[in-house]
Order: structure tokens, then sequence, then C-alpha cells
């Protein structure tokens, strides 16, 4: 398995890259595979109110109704809209305006807070310091958000991160991002638990598994590409983490590949995506479904999106309940943390369609290794 190397990088501007009279360069260009088509049919997935399940009103009917359409959707295609969230306006607001302000600085004062090898905190841009070629036409800035320190110390990761990387100066965004990450966090913890639910497993046990989760927020940024049908702004992948929650602008450019063709989740005002992730998919022994997916750009229009991937903690171990076990069978993946899945995907594996069975083989690969070497010692 060829590692993921600390690249060299000269830096990524779409605008220079734009205006240059030749084609884009040929490490943006994807395969002819994996090239977006311009004749892509939206996919109608479920929406869930969750209002009633969120008050704690007894409404038996339209929470087993919602739930039922979160069980559908899980097995089929990992993907759901979630209304009724609430989380507020103003949250939204504000911090889609602050990811605008930060990726519109000029590229000097984003390098200040560049992502450093092997870390999730920062900002990269088109991940060319990670990979060679089909490199994403995207700007992301990146923050780790730890529950178990806010519930332990009352520390603010977001924040801290912002203050110590970004400098004065800077007190909103950091404050405005951190709110944010709170939000995602109360809201994923919610959606756990209604997942549970309709899993039929205790109404608690996911909510307390993901607790002291260390999580992930991300501010994507797609900017215009003069040829959009050559490139990906992120190519096709399964999260490998347990859930995400996407708020979309009103551009659009989310692709799920349902059926073994491209369709399309179109943005829903008011409304979140929500699609499960390989680590979930291990924990429910496969019962729910991950989804390959991919994020294509725009000739002409900028495109911002924030992603929060809720994670386990970072040292606990994934495996199924027992109840699972009991109704899916046989054990389809072999207990792991969060944090060995994540140093698999950030220094040995580019996420694609098999990452989640292209990392059990390798945990099973390196105990039997283990096992060997115990042996001879």
């Amino acid at each position: 398995m060829s590692s993921i190397t600390n690249l060299p990088h000269a830096g990524f501007d779409a605008k220079v890259l734009n205006n240059q009279p030749s084609n884009i360069p040929s490490e943006y260009v994807w395969s002819d595979e994996d090239k977006p088509s311009t004749d892509i049919k939206e996919l109608q997935i479920p929406i869930l109110d969750i209002s009633s399940f969120l008050s704690g009103q007894d409404n038996h009917v339209a929470i087993s109704q919602a739930s039922r359409l979160a069980s559908e959707a899980a097995k089929l295609h990992g993907f759901f809209l979630v209304t009724n969230h609430g989380v507020q306006e103003g949250i939204l607001a504000r911090a889609y305006k602050c990811m605008g302000t930060f990726f519109y600085l000029p590229a000097s004062e984003k390098q200040k807070a560049k992502r450093k090898w092997g870390e999730i905190s920062g900002y990269a841009d088109s991940f060319a310091g990670r990979f060679y070629s089909e490199l994403p036409w995207k700007e992301t800035l990146t923050f780790r958000f730890s529950a178990e320190e806010k519930l332990r110390s009352g520390t603010e990761t977001v924040k801290d991160y912002v203050s110590k990387t970004m400098g004065d100066g800077n007190e909103e965004f950091g404050t405005v991002f951190q709110e944010y990450s709170e939000a995602m966090n109360t809201l994923s913890l919610n959606i756990i638990e209604f997942l549970g639910m309709s899993l039929g497993i205790e109404r608690r046990y996911m909510r307390e598994f993901y607790r002291d989760n260390d999580s992930i927020l991300r501010l994507n940024y797609y900017p215009p590409c003069k040829q959009p049908n050559h490139t990906l702004g992120t190519g096709p992948h399964t999260d490998p983490t347990s859930l995400t929650i996407l708020y979309q602008d009103h551009v659009g450019g989310l692709q799920v590949y349902v059926e073994n063709q491209w369709r399309s989740i179109a943005p829903k005002p008011q409304s979140f995506v929500v699609n499960i992730g390989d680590t979930f998919v291990a924990l429910t022994n496969g019962i729910y479904r991950s989804c390959l997916h991919r994020a294509v750009v725009n000739r002409d229009r900028e495109r911002m999106t924030l992603a929060f991937f809720l994670c386990p903690q970072m040292d606990k171990v994934v495996k199924p309940p027992k109840e699972l076990l009991e109704v899916s069978g046989q054990r389809l993946y072999p207990n792991f943390t969060w944090s060995m899945f994540l140093e698999f995907t950030q220094k040995n594996y580019r996420s694609d369609k098999n990452t989640l069975q292209k990392f059990s083989d390798w945990l099973r690969s390196k105990e039997v290794i283990d096992n060997k070497l115990a042996g001879q010692s």
C-alpha cells in the first residue's frame, strides 16, 4: 500500500489558473471515468422532521415515521435531510459570513493557518501537499472539536486554535466557529441517538458512545473553474468518520452514486444533509451503509459549504453492540479505534469507495504480522 507523502507545493490560486490561456494544469484533471457529467438527475432523499423528537413530545406516530424513513435511507444509501433541527438561523448566517471573509483573504494571510503535515486542523489549498494527481479544485479550513475537553475542563478547542494560529484580531472568527461546532455537536448527538432508536437498540446507547467525541469541522470553498467538466471539487469517496452534517449554500454541487449512476442532492433551505460514515457502518456491523459521493464545481459561481464530521473519542473501541450482532450475525469488521482509522486515511490511504474494507484488511494483516512477531520473541 502506497503512503500519502508530504510533497512540495507551489500553491493553488484559482484566479491565476483560470486566467491562463491554456487548459487547467494536468494535476487537476480527473480520469474520464470520474469526470462529471452534465446530465445528472436529482436524487430524492427522505426529509426528516425531528421537531417532535427534540421537544420530547409524546408523538409516537411522527417519531416512528421519521425513524422508519431514517432506517430505510441508511440501509439504501445513507443520505437524508433533517429539518426543524433546532439550530438557530443566526448561527448559520454568522458562520457563512465568516467563512467567506476567510477565503477571500490574500493567499499570504490564509497560509498563516496552513495545515501541518499529519495534523487535522489548518488551511489547505487543493491538498496538493498530500497528492500528486487528480487534485480537488477547492480550499479548506479544518478545525478539531473536542467535546471531551469541553465537558472536562471547559476548553474551547476551535476558539483556542484560532487564537494561537491566526493571532490577534480574529476573536470573532474563533467565537463564531466554536459556537457553530457546539451547535453541530448538539445536533449530531440528537441525530445519532435517533439513528440508534431506528436500529432498535437502547435509546441512549449511541448518544453515550459519542458523548465525549473528538470531531472535525471543515469549511469548504469551491472557486469557479473555467473547465468544470475536467475536474472535481472533491473526488469520489465515502466519509471515514461516523456522521456528516452538511450545510450547503444555494449553488449546489453534491452528488451521490446510487444504483450505478451519479445523482445530485439539491440544496434545501433551512435543512442539513446528513450522511452515514464508515465508522458508523462498522459500529452497526454493516446494517447501515455509507455511500460514494463527490462535489462538482461550477464555471461561473463559487460554492461554500460547512461540514461537521462526528467521530468517537480517539481511543474508544469501535465494535457493534450485542443487540446488533444478534441481528446481523457474523462480525464484518475487526475492532479499531478512531485514532487508528484517522491515521490510516491521513498517512496511508486516500479515501475512496473501498476505504473501510482496505482499512479492515490492513488491520487483519497487521494482526497476523504482530502475532507472528510475538511468537518469534
